[in-house]
C-alpha cells in the first residue's frame, strides 16, 4: 500500500524528517557560528575575542550585560540634600506644634475650627514650655540665673508652669522650687516631685495676702539669695508679670500660626490666665502682620473669672465675688490653669486687641471634654475644653467657611483626680451626645 493512500502517514514521516534536519542544522551551525563572527569582525576592522564568542549558544551574540553599583550614588545623592537640623537637649523640641482641624466642631458649626496641639511641646508639655524657657534665657541673660553654681528657680504656679520650669531648670543646671494653691489637681504636685522638684502647696488665698502662692514664691526666693552661704541665688520666675511670658508667644507662638494658615484666620480664641497667649499672639497678629481689621481676638473665660467682664464692659467684676457667694478664694470654677480677678501685664499688653469674651461654665466645659473624646478622640484638660466651648461659640457668631484658631493646652493626664472626676460624677461619660448646639446650650446664637 502507497503512502499516498494514507495522508496522515506520510504527514508523520514528513515532520520527523524535517525535525531530523533541524537538528543536525543547528549542529552544524554551532561549529561554525565562530568561523562567520570571526569573518564578519574582520570586516568590520575590531579584533576577534574568542572568549566573546559563545560557541556553545544557538543565539545571536548578545553584548554583556554590565552590572552598576548605584548604592554609592544614591547614599551621594541623599548626602547633597541638607537634613533637617538636629534639636539641642529637651529645650529643642519646643514650639512648631502642629495645626489641625477639629472634625466634629467644624462639622457642627459649618466653620474651619483649628486647634494648636500645645500639649505636644517636649519639655513640660503645654503651652508653658515657651514661657519658661523664654524666662530662663532672659535671665541669664541679665545675670539673674548661672547654670551649674546651685542656683533655684521659684515660681508660683497651678501646675503647668511649674512642670515646665522644673523639667527645664534640669535641664539647664538649676533647682526649681514651685509655691502652688492646694486645691489643684494631685498629678501636677506628684509630677513636680518626680521632675526633682521642691513643692510647696498653700491654703488658697487672696493676692494681697503675703500667703498666696504667688507672693509666696517671690519671698523664698528673696530668704534663697539672702541666706545662701555658697553664692547662689534664687530667682523668682514671676509669670504673671515677665514680658518674657508674651514675648514668648510674639516671638514663636503667633508666627507659627500665621505661617501654618498662610495668614487665613478669621478668628483666634484663648483663655487668660497670666495673660501671656492671648496678648502675645494678638500682638503679632494684628499689629506685626496688619490682621487689624481682618482678625476677631475672642477671650474664652471660665465661671468665677473678672476677665469677661473687664473686656465686655471694662469692669472688673464678677457675680461670684459678692461678699458671701464665693465658694473658694481664688476663681470660683473646678478649671484649671486660666481665668483670673486682677489684671496683669501680661494681659494688659494686649487687652486692647480682644474684641469679645464668651463665658463657659463648668458644665459646658466637662460636656465639650467628653464631646472631643468621643467625636475625635481628643483627651485635653479643662483649660482646653474651656477654650473649644469658646471657639464654637465664636463661629456661630461667623458667616460660614470662617477660620477659628484655638489653643489645646494640656492632656487630660493631668486632670484626671480633679476636672475629669467631675465629668464622671456628673454622669456625662454615659451621656447621650446627641447634637453638640443643643449639648452646649447655644441655640439662641444660631
Amino acid at each position: 500500500m502507497s503512502m499516498s493512500n494514507h495522508p496522515k502517514a506520510y504527514g508523520a514521516a514528513a515532520i520527523s524528517v524535517a525535525f531530523v534536519a533541524g537538528i543536525l542544522l543547528t549542529l552544524g551551525f554551532k561549529d561554525f557560528y565562530p568561523d562567520l563572527e570571526r569573518r564578519y569582525q574582520r570586516r568590520k576592522g575590531q579584533p576577534f575575542n574568542r572568549a566573546d564568542s559563545r560557541p556553545g549558544s544557538t543565539y545571536l551574540p548578545v553584548p554583556p550585560v554590565k552590572l552598576e553599583d548605584h548604592t554609592r550614588s544614591a547614599r551621594q545623592s541623599a548626602v547633597s540634600i541638607a537634613p533637617p537640623p538636629i534639636p539641642e537637649g529637651i529645650e529643642g523640641c519646643i514650639g512648631n506644634t502642629p495645626l489641625f482641624k477639629i472634625r466634629s466642631l467644624s462639622e457642627a458649626t459649618g466653620c474651619i475650627i483649628l486647634a494648636k496641639a500645645e500639649f505636644l511641646n517636649g519639655a513640660g508639655g503645654s503651652p508653658k514650655d515657651r514661657v519658661a524657657l523664654n524666662m530662663i534665657r532672659m535671665a541669664e541673660e541679665e545675670g539673674l540665673l548661672t547654670p551649674g553654681q546651685g542656683d533655684t528657680i521659684y515660681e508660683g504656679t497651678v501646675g503647668s508652669t511649674g512642670i515646665s520650669l522644673a523639667t527645664l531648670a534640669r535641664a539647664k543646671g538649676y533647682k526649681a522650687y514651685i509655691c502652688m494653691p492646694n486645691d489643684q489637681s494631685t498629678e501636677k504636685s506628684d509630677l513636680l516631685h518626680h521632675l526633682g522638684a521642691t513643692v510647696e502647696r498653700v491654703t488658697p488665698a487672696p493676692i494681697t495676702s503675703t500667703e498666696h502662692f504667688v507672693n509666696l514664691a517671690r519671698t523664698r526666693a528673696k530668704e534663697h539669695t539672702a541666706s545662701a552661704e555658697d553664692n547662689s541665688k534664687g530667682f523668682f520666675a514671676d509669670q504673671f508679670e515677665s514680658m518674657a511670658n508674651y514675648r514668648a508667644h510674639f516671638e514663636a507662638t503667633g508666627p507659627e500660626i500665621f505661617e501654618q494658615t498662610g495668614g487665613h484666620i478669621d478668628a483666634f480664641v484663648a483663655g487668660a490666665g497670666t495673660g501671656g497667649t492671648i496678648s502675645g499672639v494678638a500682638l503679632f497678629l494684628k499689629q506685626q502682620m496688619g490682621l487689624i481689621k481682618e482678625l476677631k481676638v475672642v477671650l474664652a473665660d471660665p465661671e468665677g473669672s473678672g476677665l469677661y467682664n473687664k473686656v465686655k464692659h471694662g469692669v472688673m467684676f464678677s457675680n461670684t465675688e459678692k461678699e458671701g457667694t464665693r465658694r473658694r478664694q481664688q476663681v470660683d470654677t473646678i478649671v484649671e490653669g486660666i481665668g483670673i480677678n486682677r489684671l496683669t501685664q501680661n494681659f494688659e499688653a494686649g487687652r486692647e486687641l480682644i474684641d469679645d469674651a464668651v463665658k463657659v461654665t463648668d458644665l459646658q466645659a466637662m460636656k465639650m471634654a467628653r464631646w472631643l473624646v468621643e467625636k475625635d478622640g481628643i483627651f485635653v484638660g479643662s483649660s482646653s475644653a474651656v477654650n473649644c466651648v469658646a471657639a464654637v461659640s465664636a463661629a456661630l457668631q461667623m458667616p460660614k467657611g470662617s477660620r477659628i484658631v484655638t489653643i489645646l493646652c494640656d492632656s487630660g493626664t493631668r486632670h484626671l483626680s480633679k476636672f475629669w472626676k467631675k465629668v464622671a460624677e456628673a454622669g456625662l461619660e454615659d451621656y447621650e451626645q446627641g447634637d453638640l448646639i443643643d449639648l452646649l446650650g447655644l441655640k439662641n446664637q444660631i
